[in-house]
């Protein structure tokens, strides 16, 4: 039997090794490497797995779809928002706000892609701080690839607690383990990442000698996010905790930054401007519109000068669009009685043909097979409704506001392909039981399973690209092998959810929209190559955390 799990694990484990050799070694593009592990997915539930093969078909059909709504849905609006910014002029204004907080390139990297992002993150989530402090970044100057990859990696510790803590909330829900109690073990664990998440982001973008230099900053703010983390997690609001950390790491960061600056500000960006004219017309030569003209804005800007003042009314303005997303989304996700109604209007789609064809490993209907379709509540639409009142804000033309997100659209067009055989990948997997015959085979590890538990969380959401997914699939079989090994359950769907952080930076799908964003499309391998290492470093962290917590280090956990 054991050994008959192992094959079937292996068979289940080769779409995703697929798809990974694609991007990696033989560095295909996303589209190409999505679409052949789909086929090899439907090919393995098939002829291993007796799916029929319209249930497989359908499988995957279902997959594209959410593929497209919301998870696509939710960034194609949010790159619409930024390229409203563009359209008006009024995101090199935004660029020079960053500036006069600070104008080296390795603190800008803390305060948009680690502190900002997390607000996004916690707000939004589903790609969209990656998309949004990406082009960021490439407007301030990084070169295309280093945009991406400090974005990615960027997007790592506030994962867990990201859209209102959703991933903790469902892994409570499909368990019957209080939330809470799982939020405040994840909140032993994620803050040691992002203690040191800062430190890789100024190594990411100036080397050991940024470390050098801007440690005692990337310090403060890693260590304010992570205390803050830790706190609101176990004391204040599970829910809230990334708005929290975000907020007071950005506080952290300003306030260390008027009793300390850091040496070599003007080396690092002249390094930059050096490696994105390098990199420029390579990026740029198929690349979106959004990250085009977030380039040609920062060219203007530095045409039009620098020197001139940047008044507060022009600076509001600038970060209007982000204002506006915070207090919408703060609204959505905060007021119950909104978040009731938005949530009301949610349609429940059994998936012709498919709905009641398929069961769990526990023999029960699958309700994977009813496909949600949020369209008001959907973070995606909830930025159309901040596009909408930003492009009033800024007094755009209807038909202008409309023609950019045409363009948009049409950027995207790649990466909504690629999204999409993505999920259908993920589907097909999981429906016809490949994803959770692989995390069986891993949970027969015994005692050691507390080593490997993060693995699983890591492997979903590689596969989803979402946490809140990896936890849909691996949380109550977290559960489970602790009741078997004799572990806390609580433990290991926790470790579940941090495992997840950093699976993101490496899934397709992330990869997907970082490259669409800055301009790489079709060059997702290049920054798979790059953010893997991180990845697999930070797992192993966690692997080694998890099981200390297991046995020695028990006294951290509540």
């Amino acid at each position: 039997m054991a050994d008959s799990l192992a094959l079937s694990a292996l068979a289940g484990a080769l779409p995703l090794l697929t798809l990974f050799v694609l991007l990696g070694a033989v560095r295909l593009k996303a589209h190409w490497a999505g679409l052949a592990a789909l086929a090899v997915a439907v090919l393995v539930a098939v002829t291993a797995y007796g799916m029929p093969p319209g249930l497989a078909l359908l499988a995957g059909a279902e997959g594209a779809a959410f593929g497209l709504f919301p998870i696509m849905w939710i960034v194609v609006a949010a790159l619409w928002v930024h390229q409203l910014t563009v359209f008006s002029g009024r995101f090199e204004d935004l660029r020079r706000s960053f500036n006069l907080v600070s104008d080296d390139p390795r603190v800008q990297a803390l305060l948009i892609a680690f502190c900002f992002g997390a607000l996004l993150e916690a707000l939004a989530g589903f790609g969209a701080p990656v998309a949004i402090t990406g082009v960021m970044l490439m407007a301030l100057g990084f070169s295309p690839v280093r945009a991406a990859v400090t974005a990615l990696v960027a997007n790592t510790a506030p994962v867990a607690f990201g859209a209102v803590a959703t991933p903790i909330i469902t892994a409570g829900s499909l368990t019957g383990i209080s939330y809470e109690d799982i939020g405040a073990y994840v909140g032993r664990q994620t803050p040691l990442l992002a203690l040191f998440v800062p430190l890789l982001l100024v190594a990411l973008v100036d080397g050991v000698r940024g470390m050098r230099q801007t440690w005692p900053v990337a310090l403060v703010c890693g260590a304010a996010f992570a205390l803050a983390q830790f706190v609101s997690a176990s004391f204040v609001s599970v829910e809230l905790t990334d708005i929290i950390a975000s907020l007071v790491s950005l506080a952290a960061v300003v306030g260390f930054l008027r009793l300390w600056r850091p040496a070599g500000g003007a080396r690092v960006r002249e390094s930059l401007r050096t490696a994105a004219a390098r990199e420029g017309a390579d990026a740029r030569s198929d690349g979106p519109e959004p990250s085009d003209a977030g380039a040609g804005a920062a060219r203007d800007g530095a045409r039009d000068g620098e020197g001139a003042r940047l008044g507060t009314a022009r600076m509001l303005l600038a970060f209007l669009p982000y204002l506006v997303v915070i207090a919408v989304f703060s609204v959505a996700k905060l007021w119950d009685a909104a978040e009731e109604f938005l949530a009301g209007t949610d349609v429940q789609v059994a998936w012709p043909g498919l709905d009641g064809q398929v069961l769990t490993a526990a023999g029960e209907r699958s309700s994977t097979t009813v496909y949600a379709f949020p369209w008001l509540s959907s973070p995606g639409s909830l930025l159309l409704l901040c596009g909408v009142l930003v492009a009033a804000a800024y007094r755009l033309r209807i038909a202008d506001a409309a023609r950019e997100f045409a363009r948009t659209v049409v950027s995207l067009r790649w990466a909504l392909l690629t999204v999409a055989c993505v999920l259908a990948l993920a589907y097909v997997m999981n429906l016809s039981g490949q994803t959770v015959t692989v995390g069986t085979w891993i949970a027969g590890a015994g005692a050691a399973f507390a080593f490997l538990s993060p693995l699983l969380g890591w492997l979903g959401t590689a596969v989803t690209g979402s946490d809140t997914s990896a936890n849909a699939l691996f949380a109550t079989l977290q559960q489970s092998a602790a009741g078997r090994a004799g572990l806390d359950p609580t433990l290991l769907v926790a470790a579940n959810t941090s495992g997840g952080v950093v699976g993101k930076m490496i899934s397709p799908q992330n990869l997907t929209i970082a490259a669409t964003a800055v301009g790489l499309t079709g060059r997702e391998s290049e920054l798979f190559r790059k953010a893997i290492a991180w990845s697999l470093l930070l797992l192993l962290v966690l692997c080694l955390l998890v099981f200390a917590q297991s046995h020695g280090l028990a006294w951290m956990l509540p």
